[in-house]
């Protein structure tokens, strides 16, 4: 685990997804952690990481054009061997693009490529006021943070995480409560609202490094365009450098170009670039 880390932290922001599991699974085991950890070493010295769990993410790092196509190459054939267990291969870019056209025909046909996706970070305070509104839920709040996460991911991925009480999704959301790591704004007199209900949310489910990786951003579809993110953002950038860690990141989808500008404003600047295979 720690060669493996060593790895990661030559680049922590393109590899917190991995590290943030290495990271646990250095404490608590793999099993606890969910998933394997996959070496590509030459000469006794691990050059390479891949992250095998409910995602893949490789770890090659850059610089090495010869390193990366062998370390992939090395990956692509466990991956094989193992079929497809991830819901997504995703990190940075490059490993992950060069990795699936080693997987494609024979991993099942994806259901979404996303190549082109800005890896941001902020590691100074917001350039725009926090908005005092935004905090983190409370476990009493759980149902109203879970509706508006499924609704996040649904309009995001295509399909409902939802599976029921208890389910992984709804334990996920109830852990990042519990933990301090969702961040949310309630509105309470919303017009023709019969409960408060979450107009902005966003949660720091991955934590490694001195890095911590924003994800799950969601404004309420009737209040777009009020710029909820642009305050909702630099509060949680605020408390995320003050008790979590003092880099926060994060990547968006390169065609949202709205939520590229509303991070730029709260002082985001790209670093790097991830992709996302989904299945």
């Amino acid at each position: 685990m720690p060669a493996a880390l060593a790895v990661c932290a030559q680049d922590p922001v393109a590899a917190v997804l991995a590290s943030h599991r290495l990271e646990h699974a250095a404490v608590a085991g793999l099993r606890r952690a969910g998933g394997e950890v996959w070496g590509y070493a030459e000469d006794g010295v691990l050059l390479a990481v891949c992250w095998a769990g409910a995602n893949l993410v490789p770890v090659v790092p850059e610089g090495d054009p010869a390193l990366l196509r062998r370390a992939v190459e090395a990956f692509a054939d466990l991956a094989r061997d193992r079929g497809r267990r991830c819901s997504s291969v995703v990190g940075a870019a490059r490993p992950v693009l060069d990795l699936w056209a080693l997987l494609r025909g024979a991993w099942p046909v994806e259901r979404e490529v996303r190549a082109h996706q800005p890896s941001m970070v902020i590691d100074t305070a917001p350039s725009v006021p926090a908005d005092p509104r935004v905090r983190r839920s409370t476990p009493d709040e759980y149902d109203l943070v879970l509706p508006a996460c499924i609704r996040m991911f649904t309009e995001e991925v295509g399909y409902s995480p939802a599976s029921g009480p208890g389910g992984p999704y709804e334990a996920r959301v109830r852990t990042l409560v519990e933990q301090g790591r969702s961040f949310v704004l309630v509105d309470r007199a919303g017009t023709g609202w019969r409960r408060p209900r979450v107009v902005f949310k966003a949660e720091v489910p991955a934590v490694a490094l001195g890095v911590a990786q924003v994800q799950g951003v969601w404004v309420e579809p009737e209040r777009r365009g009020e710029r909820l993110s642009e305050g909702g953002m630099a509060a949680v950038v605020e408390a995320t450098r003050r008790e979590i860690a003092p880099t926060v990141s994060l990547y968006v989808n390169g065609y949202n170009t709205r939520a590229v500008r509303a991070y730029e404003a709260v002082g985001f600047r790209q670093v790097g670039e991830y992709a996302t295979v989904l299945f």
